[in-house]
């Protein structure tokens, strides 16, 4: 898999997968009837991966978080309880999903010993779904005695293959005959009663001193969505909450130009400099682009990739990117969040698309109708939660707001009709 640079390799040095992708051809030309097999193979090959969550052929950018999940596995895979869950936070298309999917193939290719289990929320649509998922009854009959004892919250529970079971006491039976982790995409979208049981089964596991890792993600909204389980623990994560937000141009950059070097293709410095400007570092715009000018290398038959061929895939990238933010304008019109939207966006255009303080962005609200404090601090969550605004954390105090992406602000004001 590939890793971005070797000093992102860290304290594994991973093999990176076999692809079945046909040797480089020599330049060919666009007509179909000139494609020979090898072409042809070459030319369906996705190489840059935009969609919903698929490994980018190049995990650039993302050196910190990686260095504390990797410490994470290395502590559960040597029978150690991790001190906190992790929780990966950020707006929409940054690359979560990518990051728990490059997390476990690094279980799988560094720690066999440790099972991983992948969840989603819509498996869990209650307590007795999560019960399933982490203590599925044929496979701690086995493990459990027939009599667990007073649980946790003292209530006397009983195991005996179709009875009542402590979550906790299943759990921490499972992870010591094999260390586990869990991995939860979409979390702002948890039910809460599982929600609060998972929340709760992790500090009791882990208290138990059993190898056991959560690790949840979710949009920026996940904290407030955590707070509304009642598990007032859950914010002691120490290093576990990590934002996971726009890259910096360094590794946007190697985010294109590393794949394409692996395939034979050049990118020219002023090339670059149009991809990373007009996808502002976004990381599904980047694969956007880089889609894009693979595919125009492949019509072209040169292996080079000019300024000239950026500036001529622009159209073509840009419309894919308002068809994003046609979504995202539905979901602020569906909440009647456009005007406070506007505002904010008005906001930081004048303040170059940089960041702003609590006080600025209720300004900006109480303009847009905003009654009072309340109504400000509840249209700002709001926006939050849709990740049109957002708080990375690890922030000095006092904290401060970002844009999630400032090109949708850009949208928003033209869609809006907003004179400029």
């Amino acid at each position: 898999m590939r890793r971005g640079s070797e000093a992102e390799a860290g304290h594994y040095t991973h093999t990176r997968r076999e692809t079945k992708t046909a040797p480089r051809p020599a330049a060919f030309a666009a007509s179909p009837q000139a494609y020979t097999a090898e072409h042809m193979e070459a030319a369906t090959t996705w190489v840059f991966k935009a969609g919903d969550g698929a490994m980018p052929p190049a995990l650039t950018g993302r050196t910190a978080e990686q260095a504390v999940l990797r410490r994470c596995l290395v502590g559960v895979s040597h029978g150690e309880a991790p001190p906190h869950n992790v929780v990966l936070l950020g707006p929409r298309g940054n690359g979560k999903t990518a990051l728990l999917g490059w997390f476990q193939q690094a279980c799988a290719e560094n720690e066999p010993d440790v099972e991983v289990l992948s969840l989603t929320p819509s498996a869990l649509p209650d307590r007795a779904a999560l019960v399933d998922a982490l203590a599925p009854r044929r496979r701690l009959a086995k493990l459990l005695p027939r009599k667990i004892g007073v649980a946790s919250n003292g209530a006397a529970e009983w195991y005996r293959g179709d009875g009542p079971r402590d979550l906790a006491a299943a759990l921490i039976a499972r992870c010591r005959r094999r260390p586990l982790v869990v991995l939860l995409d979409e979390a702002h979208t948890l039910p809460l009663d599982a929600g609060a049981a998972l929340l709760n089964t992790s500090q009791q596991v882990r208290g138990a001193a059993a190898p056991f890792l959560l690790v949840l993600a979710g949009t920026p909204g996940l904290p407030s969505h955590l707070n509304a389980m009642d598990a007032s623990f859950w914010p002691r994560l120490g290093q576990g909450l990590l934002g996971v937000g726009r890259l910096s141009e360094d590794a946007a950059r190697q985010a294109l130009s590393e794949p394409l070097a692996e395939h034979g293709v050049d990118i020219d410095a002023e090339a670059l400099a149009v991809v990373v400007a007009e996808s502002q570092r976004h990381p599904y715009f980047v694969q956007l682009w880089g889609d894009a000018l693979w595919q125009r290398h492949l019509a072209a038959g040169t292996n080079s990739i000019t300024e000239g061929c950026a500036r001529a895939a622009a159209p073509e990238v840009t419309a894919q990117m308002a068809d994003y933010y046609r979504q995202r304008f539905t979901e602020l019109e569906a909440e009647n969040l456009v005007p406070a939207a506007v505002a904010v966006a008005k906001l930081f255009e004048r303040n170059g698309a940089a960041d702003a303080s609590d006080q600025a962005v209720d300004a900006a609200l109480a303009d847009a109708g905003a009654a009072d404090a309340g109504a400000c601090f509840a249209t700002r969550q709001a926006l939050n939660r849709l990740g049109y605004i957002w708080q990375p954390p690890s922030q000095q105090a006092p904290a401060r707001w970002g844009p999630g992406i400032p090109s949708l602000m850009a949208h928003v004001l033209r869609q809006a009709a907003v004179p400029r």
